[in-house]
């Protein structure tokens, strides 16, 4: 079910929407997002906060500027430091001095630089590669800092040592620095000043009023897993040491007032843009800089990677803040309030040869607002129902023949693996007496299709999927959305499909995850697109066999059908994207009348030729010849209207 995107549409368009998750992180965003949310009710909650924890909150982020007016703190900067292994000088872990650009360099050249002798923040080009520090007159290239990828330079004695190793050596989280600050001035303007001994004293003083206050705070300690194996060699063991002692405080006083408010459905709310917030306000977040959201959430790299330099925002915010609890409240609860009072679908038209879009009132009812945990019974009157629960669904208690489409979207074998970053999320969530998962102690399960092993990962996505084939009526559809870099990647989502009873029918490319994500935007041949897999009981399947070379030349045709189709809009499409649509393609085409083991080995020894056909593919596509109708195979399309 993830974020719950397919359960809302469902109700949109007015079918009997049921949801199932292992993860209980996942499960309470869902139930709250679609549950009642009373905007008048939710307003004045969030009024009554302001007034008392946010003031209080507000207070921790107040410092003066160099002429003695006290401002609001937007941000924080702080810098990780580790003790050389050798004459054990403190290293502080600047890649560069460079510590604040516009996201439009080139249109906005101007940053800040800090001066690594006396801490001076100034004014520079983004390109400077030499500076002179107006405040101590040392000479220094502000692009270059003591941290070189894996490896940092010690200024004593100019040895180099490897960073995590010295972390994991040491048995604790590296030291932190505050060395910069972002300040909020009256008159509306921003201005960078080196933090001052005030500064200093301010967070030892909101320290020691964290340990003098009874707050309910994470102890949920660090599991080893593919995805937290980084940070346990950092020596990060429970996931409180994520936050600094000033954002514990408070972020504790902010869950400890929104305990406070009578109303479930309203606490709820509230609760859920808390949630939002941590992913913003701890110590692994980092700064963007000027042009765009300011704070670089901790997640954007999918891993739990170890901030070197570590942005503090702040925890309530302005109304010039990024990711604040106060700014996520408008821009995401309220926003998703007035959604679902009145949804919309988006319009895309061009003007003088320009895109644009407009949003399209009253084409669906609005939200009800009723969540049920029991699953509908057979005959229940449930018209736009919507029904959630949490646990694995390779058993999930519906009857047999009793659904019409099961839309998913299953992991991606020995990838990202979801539920162990969700534990952040749930550390905080299983603090509440009446959240989903309370009684657990952890979100990992030992059900969860999750595995870095391909023959474990096909065999726990064939057991879920064998339920799946077993709720479906037989004209049911199973719809998913794969992507996959690596061809066992496909074997596996293979063998399990075709092993659970299904066939592949259709394959259709559609735009993945934001092309800024860190991963994608950093990856020297990306995947932008995911394709959805449309599949029916294999009983219901009335294609026929084709022999290879057929299937081969319906694949390839089929490819060049959908990629040229794709790209009629501006978007760009590289080797892996080929790759992954024909293997799409593939496994269409393969499917009638093979069996599962059949339809894997041929693929794989075909893997050969769609290394080689992607490039040809790609060449076709920059330098197209007049269309040609595309072969038919054997496929009934007229029984897939709605995914053609």
């Amino acid at each position: 079910m993830g974020s719950g995107t397919t359960i809302g549409e469902a109700h949109k368009l007015g079918y009997t929407a049921i949801g199932r998750d292992i993860n209980p992180v996942a499960v309470e965003a869902v139930r709250i997002a679609m549950g009642r949310l009373d905007r008048a009710a939710v307003v004045d909650a969030f009024r009554s906060l302001d007034r008392d924890v946010g003031q209080r909150i507000r207070r921790l982020y107040k410092a003066k500027d160099a002429r003695g007016v006290e401002c609001d703190v937007l941000y924080y900067f702080w810098v990780k430091a580790v003790r050389c292994p050798l004459c054990s000088n403190r290293v502080e872990l600047f890649s560069s001095y460079v510590i604040a650009r516009h996201a439009f360099a080139a249109r906005n050249p101007v940053v800040q630089v800090l001066c690594p002798q006396c801490g001076e923040i100034f004014p520079s080009t983004y390109k400077a590669i030499a500076e002179t520090c107006p405040a101590c007159n040392v000479q220094f290239d502000p692009q270059q800092g003591p941290a070189r990828g894996t490896h940092a330079e010690c200024s004593h004695c100019h040895a180099q040592f490897p960073i995590a190793k010295t972390v994991r050596k040491s048995g604790r989280p590296p030291e932190h620095r505050l060395y910069a600050k972002l300040l909020l001035r009256p008159d509306g303007q921003k201005v960078y000043l080196p933090t001052t001994d005030e500064d200093s004293q301010s967070y030892v003083a909101a320290s020691q009023e964290l340990q003098t206050q009874d707050l309910l705070l994470p102890t949920l300690r660090i599991a080893d897993g593919h995805n937290t194996r980084q940070v346990l060699n950092y020596a990060y063991t429970s996931w409180r040491d994520f936050f600094n002692h000033r954002q514990l405080l408070a972020l504790g006083w902010l869950h400890r007032a929104i305990c406070r408010i009578e109303d479930k459905d309203t606490r709820d709310a509230l609760f859920s843009v808390f949630s939002s917030s941590l992913e913003f306000n701890n110590m692994f977040a980092s700064y963007k800089g000027e042009g765009t959201g300011a704070v670089r959430h901790m997640f954007s790299h999918h891993i739990l990677k170890p901030e070197r330099t570590p942005i503090e925002a702040n925890v309530w915010g302005t109304e010039k803040s990024s990711g604040a609890f106060s700014t996520l409240f408008k821009s995401r609860l309220l926003r998703c309030i007035d959604y679902r009072e009145r949804p919309f679908e988006v319009s895309l038209s061009k003007l003088r040869g320009r895109s644009s879009s407009a949003k399209v009132f009253d084409s669906s009812a609005a939200f009800q607002g009723r969540v049920k945990t029991d699953w509908p019974g057979r005959g229940e009157d449930s018209f736009r129902g919507i029904y959630l629960s949490c646990g694995s669904s390779h058993s999930t208690g519906l009857p047999s023949g009793s659904v019409d489409y099961v839309v998913t979207d299953p992991p991606f074998f020995d990838n990202v693996h979801y539920s162990e970053l969700a534990d952040f999320f749930f550390a905080w969530q299983q603090l509440r007496q009446d959240a989903v998962g309370t009684d657990l102690c952890t979100s990992r399960q030992q059900d969860e299709v999750q595995d870095t092993d391909a023959q474990r990962f096909a065999a726990k996505l064939q057991a879920v999927l064998q339920e799946c084939h077993r709720v479906l009526t037989d004209s049911g559809l199973l719809v998913f959305t794969y992507h996959h870099s690596r061809q066992d990647g496909w074997l596996s989502v293979c063998q399990a499909c075709m092993n659970a009873g299904f066939c592949f029918v259709n394959a259709h490319p559609v735009k993945a995850e934001m092309s800024v994500a860190t991963p994608k935007s950093q990856a020297k041949d990306p995947i932008d697109i995911d394709v959805l897999l449309v599949c029916r009981k294999a009983r219901s399947d009335v294609r026929t066999y084709s022999g290879e070379d057929t299937v081969w030349a319906c694949a390839v045709e089929r490819t060049r059908d959908k990629a040229s189709r794709y790209l009629q809009r501006p978007r760009r499409f590289s080797k892996n994207d080929m790759r992954v649509l024909l293997t799409s393609q593939l496994l269409v085409e393969l499917c009638p009348g093979r069996m599962a083991s059949d339809v894997t080995n041929t693929l794989r020894a075909m893997l050969p030729r769609i290394e080689a056909a992607k490039l040809s593919l790609l060449h076709e596509l920059h330098n197209p010849l007049p269309a040609v109708r595309a072969v038919e195979s054997g496929a009934s399309q007229e029984e897939l209207p709605l995914f053609r």
